[in-house]
């Protein structure tokens, strides 16, 4: 029961990840960096000290009360991670939903998932899973089958973006051989996305750098909670250290890019929906806090292992994949390449089921 209430946990954070860019295409007149840095706001200051002080009685007081260390090891994670978010908003305006999802989330889920196992088979930690657990057991091997096929999966989508690049470089040059300005750039948001895939590991990371938090507030309410199980909503203390660190990269980002592209006057243009702005930024901004929000009750129902990792990160490709089929960023390609995004999609939730079914294993 609770490895199916953990994937349905998981499901509802990859769907709010997954969905959480669609606001953004409602703003109007705003530059990449002004709705970035409100959307911003809300995702990283305003909503997660809301649902700690909603769900966690004196979280300021355990944050106050932990060591130095453990703050800044976290807060450095979430630098790191904020920078390679940074970097997920450009691949996705260069590569598109489907296509950026695919390739920055699944690079996220490999290097998250793997990198702390191979870390505690070196240094075990209590209630840890590493490596050579994982290589040993039935339900490990399930796993890791889980996380090969999503691979095989990601890289099918990979070559349906090619596929795509080549004929949309065809389609835009016009009769005249003018070549058409396009949003979709592959060389540039490839690159982008690499980077951005690699850095956004670190949010597991500083997740388990501030596990100690979270192991007070669930501690605490375990005290106050007998015989219920783990506390659903630990992690919300530990993501507002993780997302402070993420705040300030992506501030300096957005506030280096509104200098150079002179942005800044977004704020006062004229004939620029000011209020509906905003609020699309928020509603982006909260859907993509929310996905933190049921990854932590999903790992309070599965563990901070390899398996709920996979499950969040997989459960946001195929969503935002769905969401490029659906808005239609797929429209004009041949159908070949169409049926290439399909199958890497159908590959990609069989890893899903393969993971889900090993950790029920366990």
């Amino acid at each position: 029961m609770n490895a199916l209430l953990g994937v349905i946990f998981h499901f509802l954070g990859g769907f709010s990840s997954g969905s959480f860019y669609l606001p953004y295409k409602r703003v109007k007149g705003w530059q990449w960096e002004t709705f970035w840095l409100i959307g911003g706001v809300f995702s990283w200051i305003i909503v997660p000290p809301l649902a700690a002080f909603l769900t966690i009685p004196d979280f300021w007081n355990i944050i106050q009360n932990e060591s130095s260390s453990i703050l800044g090891l976290t807060f450095l994670f979430g630098a790191l991670w904020g920078i390679g978010g940074f970097m997920y908003g450009l691949g996705v305006r260069y590569l598109g939903v489907a296509l950026g999802s695919s390739i920055m989330l699944g690079l996220t889920m490999v290097i998250g998932s793997l990198v702390p196992s191979i870390f505690y088979e070196f240094s075990p930690q209590a209630g840890k899973d590493n490596i050579g657990l994982m290589i040993s057991s039935t339900w490990g091997k399930m796993v890791l089958l889980g996380l090969f096929i999503c691979v095989i999966g990601i890289i099918i989508s990979g070559k349906a973006g090619v596929m795509k690049d080549r004929e949309l470089q065809n389609e835009s040059v016009d009769p005249h051989g003018v070549q058409v300005k396009t949003e979709y750039k592959f060389g540039l948001g490839l690159t982008v996305a690499i980077i951005s895939g690699v850095l956004s590991a670190c949010f597991n990371f500083g997740l388990e750098a501030g596990k100690p938090m979270a192991t007070v507030a669930n501690e605490a309410w375990k005290a106050a909670n007998p015989g219920q199980g783990e506390f659903l909503f630990q992690n919300n203390v530990t993501y507002i250290v993780v997302l402070w660190g993420g705040m300030a990269s992506n501030l300096l980002g957005c506030l280096y890019l509104s200098f150079k592209n002179k942005s800044y006057t977004d704020y006062t243009k004229k004939n620029v929906p000011v209020a509906k702005n905003i609020f699309f930024c928020a509603l982006a901004g909260t859907m993509w806090f929310l996905q933190f929000f049921f990854y932590g009750m999903g790992e309070s129902k599965m563990g901070n292992g390899p398996s709920s990792w996979i499950l969040h990160m997989a459960f946001i490709i195929l969503i935002a994949n769905l969401w490029g089929v659906v808005i239609k960023e797929w429209k004009g390609v041949s159908r070949k390449t169409i049926s290439t995004i399909v199958v890497g999609m159908i590959v990609m939730f069989i890893s899903i089921l393969i993971v889900g079914y090993g950790n029920s294993l366990r």
